[in-house]
């Protein structure tokens, strides 16, 4: 259950998905501020992405994408310097409702995005994470990898939307469906069309 207002941290070209870790590094002093907060609070963090054109005001307040994840500070280290090297787990989709005006970093209200699989689709879950298994073999050169069967389905589906090399406004459409098999189906038609495209173009626009 997500408290009803978190701090949100913006950033151009990351996006958290539930049950994945993030490692970040901050040094910047607002966000600095919030992780000091945030450990002596509940230590959740929203992690938002911002939207194209943000450079120009980057340190105000730039707009940001609506739809974040939350995620929980599992580790923190204090450098030296006062900057920290935290990592994070996701716990939850959210929407932002509004921004509170006021405070060093930024802070939002906002509401809770649950994401139910249910048994119903079960099967075809199952269906599609081959077809995406299928996908993966053709696009990794070292024979020896191979997807942890034991990982459930949805975990599996957010980690390689996380992890895998994707435009950031890719990502954040694929954190946007509705669950885990919407986000799959969308992550495999993503995929098949990165299979007809040279290797060397993946991931090389804007950042």
């Amino acid at each position: 259950m997500l408290p009803p207002t978190i701090p949100i941290f913006p950033l151009p070209n990351v996006v958290l998905f539930p049950g994945v870790f993030l490692p970040l590094h901050i040094f910047e002093a607002r966000y600095r501020a919030m992780v000091q907060d945030v450990l002596s609070g509940d230590r959740i963090i929203g992690m938002v992405l911002l939207r194209p054109g943000w450079k120009n005001e980057y340190e105000g307040r730039p707009p940001v994408y609506p739809v974040g994840c939350a995620g929980l500070v599992t580790h923190a280290v204090r450098l030296d310097d006062g900057r920290y090297n935290i990592v994070l787990h996701g716990l939850s989709k959210f929407r932002i409702v509004r921004e509170e005006s006021e405070g060093a970093y930024r802070v939002a209200r906002i509401e809770a995005l649950a994401e139910t699989l249910t048994d119903n689709a079960r099967p075809a879950m199952r269906e599609r994470r081959q077809r995406l298994e299928e996908l993966l073999a053709t696009m990794i050169d070292a024979a020896d990898q191979r997807l942890p069967a034991s990982m459930p389905d949805e975990e599996l589906v957010n980690a390689l939307a996380q992890y895998l090399e994707l435009e950031p406004v890719e990502r954040q459409a694929l954190l946007e469906r509705n669950d885990a098999l919407d986000r799959c189906e969308s992550l495999i038609e993503l995929l098949e069309m990165k299979t007809m495209m040279p290797k060397d173009s993946w991931g090389a626009g804007p950042q």
